[in-house]
């Protein structure tokens, strides 16, 4: 990552320049992310919204294959809380890469664990949805219940039946890299944007 600016305190943009950095921001985000929150994903084919999933399903442990579930609509994720506040060993990792100055050492006050010890993302992109009617039948209510982190790529597909979400992510093609653009809708949405900002600035 390099530059970044803060316009408010619920948004700022960023200046990613490459995929490795890319990867990196997944993590931080991951890093802040409370159960329950809805992340928009937003941006042209190839502008590197799975590759920004891949890094934040990386920093919570998971080492399997992550792609973008065009066809099947959603791609569930069950990962092991050990692994998702060892905060400890997110921080070397990052800072191994030079990316960043530092990661939260605590979870997110407004984040809670389930009594199984485990928690839920759910990985959706409805680039391929032609009605946004398609998501009551597959029951997306069932899986943006609060009890879960969704992270949507393509949400405009859904308009009228998706949930608003709490952080909406721009990603824009540029002649270096990547602009991100990072808004909050939500106080939950604002709190990453702004512990975001100061971790790495």
């Amino acid at each position: 990552m390099s530059d970044q600016h803060l316009n408010s305190s619920s948004q700022c943009q960023l200046q990613i320049i490459n995929e490795e950095a890319m990867n990196v921001l997944g993590a931080q985000l991951a890093a802040l992310a409370p159960t329950g929150i809805i992340i928009y994903l937003k941006g042209d084919l190839g502008a590197g919204k799975t590759t920004l999933v891949r890094g934040f399903l990386r920093a919570l442990g998971y080492q399997g294959a992550v792609k973008s579930p065009t066809f099947t609509v959603v791609e569930p994720y069950s990962l092991d809380y050990n692994k998702l506040y060892n905060y400890n060993k997110l921080q070397e990792s990052l800072k191994l890469k030079n990316k960043i100055e530092s990661v939260t050492g605590h979870k997110p006050e407004n984040s809670h664990e389930p009594e199984n010890s485990s928690l839920k993302v759910y990985h959706f992109d409805l680039y391929r949805l032609e009605d946004p009617e398609e998501l009551e039948y597959m029951g997306i209510r069932d899986y943006l219940d609060g009890q879960a982190i969704a992270l949507i790529e393509w949400p405009e597909k859904g308009i009228g039946v998706l949930p608003g979400a709490d952080l909406i992510i721009i990603i824009t093609h540029r002649n270096q890299g990547r602009g991100v653009e990072l808004v909050s809708q939500s106080a939950n949405g604002a709190e990453i944007v702004s512990k975001l900002v100061s971790d790495t600035v």
